[in-house]
């Protein structure tokens, strides 16, 4: 499922109207602003930062100048993305750093929000940034929650400072603090305990805690798929403590929104990062602007970029290159480059950020793409020796046969992917003799052969 699916599918079918009338009309736009009203509260969006969104679109989208402008319905899509980036947020918050190591960050929320696994990943997040972070196990109440964060740190290799379930919250927390300055560690990220619901005894131990420590940052750690229970929880959180922003986990899976859209409105404090998948590597920052445009089907290729970027290995890519633009590209070359993109994350997710794909389009797509066919060719060229994956005309029938039946697949599978293997040699090849022809005439060179 991919990200915002319901929403996106109803704002874009009412633009796609909107756009479909030559003239705007003041009734026109209402209509629209009908429909966008009942998208939101079934994304479950609090009502009253729905009815509020509303009213700012509203003004500023029956005003005269929108409707006598030449392309009326992009003017009103135009406002519709702004007020949804501001909504999110308006511009990115980032984290903010002590201007003397250690930065502290207190990680709090309920549990099975995903507080212990959210630590781990903004510490790996924190590494890649080039800062030597210090996971704390301060929740001494959950069963095998310690156990859990030392699993983790051992898995990232980074450093879990624990003392045990029975020193007290706070003395852990000031143990770390003296840890982490001895042993030059910059960022302490705090696992703090959870409960189930929010209740005095886990708010005053928290208060305990930020009054021993005095961190930089308290993030709170939401289920995005909670929807409005998420937005009560922040209201609460941030009454009771005070915190400075949001991690919200389980974004990619949550097809409705309605956390995501209402959490900064209700508490006023900014979404930080957001959870993305399972994986370690799976915590983004949280743009707001990346986020409206994927919402109203504009895509987000600052994201994929960044993806590509880094799940690929530049000079693997540069020595990819140069054998499309030979077409020498082989078998081997095709699954390394699977295997690559499989880093990008869920298949949804990747087609979502391209512009101009959503609803009906990703439906197509994704049933075009599917990962099973993906997963079948992998099976076929991994069934393949290498000799065979380098001149893929020497597989003959006894061959294909041996392959099929490594595979589990058919005959006629291996035969599908060797005819399109075939098409795409041919194809670079095209490409490659276009870009010759081009630069003996002192052209530019082909964006494919940069």
């Amino acid at each position: 499922m991919a990200i915002f699916e319901n929403l996106s599918e109803r704002l874009q079918a009412a633009f796609k109207r909107l756009r479909g009338k030559g003239k705007v009309t003041e009734e026109d736009v209402s209509e629209v602003m009908r429909e966008i009203r009942v998208a939101l509260l079934e994304a479950d969006v609090s009502y009253k930062v729905v009815k509020d969104f509303i009213k700012k679109v509203k003004e500023r989208a029956v005003g005269q100048e929108v409707l006598a402008s030449l392309t009326p319905a992009q003017q009103v899509i135009k406002i519709v993305h702004e007020e949804l980036i501001e909504l999110l947020g308006g511009i990115q918050s980032r984290l903010t750093t002590a201007p003397k190591p250690p930065t502290v960050i207190m990680l709090v929320g309920l549990q099975g929000a995903g507080k212990t696994t959210s630590a781990g990943k903004l510490a790996n997040l924190l590494r890649k940034q080039g800062k030597k972070p210090l996971l704390v196990a301060a929740d001494i109440y959950r069963p095998a929650a310690v156990k859990q964060l030392q699993v983790l740190g051992e898995q990232l290799q980074i450093p879990v400072f624990a003392m045990g379930t029975s020193v007290s919250a706070v003395n852990i927390a000031k143990g770390a603090l003296e840890y982490a300055a001895s042993h030059g560690r910059d960022m302490v990220i705090i696992d703090t305990a959870g409960r189930l619901h929010i209740n005095e005894e886990l708010m005053q131990e928290l208060q305990d805690i930020k009054a021993a420590i005095k961190p930089h940052e308290i993030l709170l750690v939401v289920d995005a798929m909670t929807g409005q229970t998420a937005v009560e929880v922040a209201e609460t959180f941030n009454a009771q403590l005070g915190i400075d922003g949001v991690i919200m986990t389980k974004l990619d899976g949550d097809a409705k929104g309605g956390a995501a859209l209402s959490v900064r409105a209700v508490t006023g404090k900014p979404i930080k990062f957001a959870g993305m998948g399972e994986k370690l590597d799976a915590l983004e920052p949280f743009y707001p602007d990346r986020l409206a445009s994927r919402i109203l089907g504009m895509g987000d290729v600052l994201s994929l970029i960044e993806k590509a970027q880094a799940a690929f290995d530049q000079a693997e890519a540069e020595k990819l290159q140069e054998k499309m633009r030979k077409a020498e590209f082989t078998l081997e070359d095709f699954l390394n480059q699977m295997q690559q993109m499989k880093k990008l994350g869920p298949l949804e997710n990747i087609l979502s950020m391209l512009p101009g794909i959503g609803g009906k389009e990703l439906k197509e797509l994704q049933k075009q793409i599917n990962p099973k066919e993906m997963a079948r060719v992998e099976a076929i060229i991994l069934s393949m020796t290498p000799q065979e994956r380098a001149k893929p005309e020497i597989i003959d029938s006894s061959r294909k046969k041996r392959i099929a039946r490594g595979s589990g697949t058919r005959v006629q599978d291996v035969n599908k992917l060797l005819e399109q293997f075939k098409q795409a040699k041919a194809m670079m090849k095209q490409f490659a003799q276009l870009e010759k022809k081009m630069k003996k005439k002192g052209g530019i060179k082909l964006p494919f052969f940069k």
